[in-house]
C-alpha cells in the first residue's frame, strides 16, 4: 500500500487536487470580484447557507407564534360572541314567555274584572314527584298571604298559599290529598268535594256525587265558590268514574286542568267579590 501512494502516482493525485481547488475557485469568480474575495467567499458560503437556514426557522417560528396568539385571540372573540347570542336566545324567549303570560292575564283579568291577582314565579318543587307542593318568589312583602287561591294565566286552580314569608310563599296544589275544594259539574250541576288522590297517580278525585248523578268523561269541573275560592274556577276534566266504597254514593276521576309538569308561573287571586 504504501508502494502505491509513492513516486509518480503522489504527483498525479496533487495535481488533480490542485486542478480541481483551481475550478471550484473560477467557477465562483463574477462580477468583477477579486480571486481573494471569491475564495473567502467559497469558504464561507456553507456557513452562510446554514446562518440562512437558521433565520428561516426562526422567522417561521415566530409567524407561527403571532398566528397562534392571533387564532387564539380570534377564538376568544368568537366565544364571547357565542355566549352573547346565547345570551339574546334566552332573553328572547324569557321576553315571550313573559308576554304570553301577560296576553292571558289581560284575559283572565278581563274575565273576571272583579279580581285583583299578585303574579309570582315557581323557584322550586318539594322533592315528591306528585308535585304537591312549589316555593314561589314573592310573600308577604307583595301582599300574599295565606290562604289564597292560586291560579294559571287561564283560570286553572292551582292550590292555595299555606304559607308565606317575607320574600317567598308555599302553595300546596290541589293534587295534595289534604286539599278539599266544593266542586260541581259545570254541565249538570251535581255537586261534590274534590281532593287530591291518595293513589298519588297525578290525578284528582270528586267525591260524595250523589247516587243518580249522571257523569260524562271530559264535563268539566268547576267550584262552586267559598271563602278561600272564586266560583266558577275550573279544577279539571272527569275521566273515569264508579260507586264509592258504600256502593251508595258516586265518585268522578279527574284530569287536573292545570298542567303541574310545565308551571313557571302562578296568579293569587289577592281580592274578590262573591
Amino acid at each position: 500500500m504504501k508502494k502505491f501512494f509513492s513516486g509518480r502516482v503522489k504527483m498525479i493525485l496533487a495535481a488533480a487536487m490542485s486542478l480541481a481547488i483551481l475550478f471550484a475557485v473560477v467557477g465562483v469568480i463574477s462580477d468583477g470580484a477579486t480571486l481573494g474575495q471569491q475564495v473567502t467567499g467559497l469558504v464561507l458560503s456553507p456557513f452562510r447557507a446554514a446562518t440562512a437556514a437558521v433565520v428561516r426557522q426562526v422567522e417561521q417560528f415566530y409567524d407561527y407564534l403571532f398566528r397562534y396568539d392571533a387564532l387564539e385571540a380570534e377564538n376568544e372573540l368568537l366565544k364571547q360572541r357565542v355566549a352573547e347570542l346565547e345570551e339574546d336566545a334566552r332573553d328572547v324567549a324569557q321576553y315571550e314567555r313573559e308576554n304570553e303570560y301577560l296576553t292571558a292575564l289581560l284575559g283572565l283579568q278581563e274575565d273576571h274584572p272583579d279580581f285583583t291577582f299578585r303574579s309570582a314565579y315557581v323557584t322550586s318543587w318539594e322533592s315528591s314527584n306528585w308535585k304537591t307542593a312549589c316555593t314561589i318568589s314573592r310573600g308577604t312583602e307583595a301582599g300574599i298571604e295565606e290562604g289564597m287561591c292560586a291560579v294559571t294565566a287561564y283560570g286553572q286552580v292551582v292550590g292555595m298559599v299555606t304559607e308565606a314569608g317575607p320574600t317567598w310563599a308555599t302553595v300546596t296544589t290541589i293534587l295534595d290529598p289534604s286539599m278539599e275544594i266544593s266542586a260541581s259539574i259545570a254541565a249538570s250541576g251535581y255537586t261534590g268535594v274534590v281532593q287530591g288522590s291518595y293513589d298519588k297517580d297525578g290525578t284528582l278525585r270528586m267525591n260524595y256525587l250523589s247516587t243518580g248523578a249522571v257523569l260524562k268523561n271530559n264535563d268539566q269541573v268547576v267550584t262552586t265558590g267559598s271563602t278561600f275560592y272564586p266560583k266558577n274556577l275550573l279544577l279539571g276534566y272527569i275521566s273515569d268514574a264508579g260507586h264509592d266504597e258504600t256502593g251508595v254514593g258516586k265518585f268522578a276521576k279527574l284530569t287536573p286542568a292545570a298542567d303541574l309538569g310545565d308551571l313557571e308561573q302562578v296568579f293569587l287571586i289577592a281580592d274578590y267579590q262573591s
